[in-house]
């Protein structure tokens, strides 16, 4: 699956990959944090397609992963979390709510992964 992203076969990379896996078998949520540039994301997309494509040969009994991908940064507060609209005062959801519900209404078996993706902020 690396090559697919064009990443170099590295044992360390491979062993973050490994202790990623064994994180998310024991957590329903986790951080992965780390230098700018470290592979933290590539450690989530190659360890994402690695167990669908187990779940497509039908091998360890997983399942196929399903990804969505936010940079909390790239938009504002309200439109991350949901705000009222200050003209009529209608509720409207946001990007991290919206995400949260369509992942929740898929009843498929396939794991469901909402990533933050950016630099970590006390506020969000």
């Amino acid at each position: 699956v690396s090559d697919k992203y064009n990443l170099q076969a590295h044992e360390y990379f491979f062993l973050k990959i490994v202790q990623l896996y064994e994180m998310i078998i024991v957590r329903h949520g986790l951080m992965v944090v780390g230098l700018p540039f470290s592979g933290k994301s590539c450690c989530l997309k190659v360890l994402g397609d690695a167990l669908s494509q187990l779940h497509e040969k039908g091998l360890n009994d997983e399942f196929n992963v399903k990804q969505n991908v936010v940079n909390p940064k790239s938009v504002t507060m309200g439109q991350l979390y949901g705000e009222n609209d200050r003209a009529t005062q209608e509720w409207k959801d946001g990007v991290l709510g919206t995400g949260y519900r369509n992942l929740a209404s898929d009843q498929s078996p396939d794991r469901k992964w909402m990533i933050l993706d950016g630099p970590v902020d006390a506020i969000w």
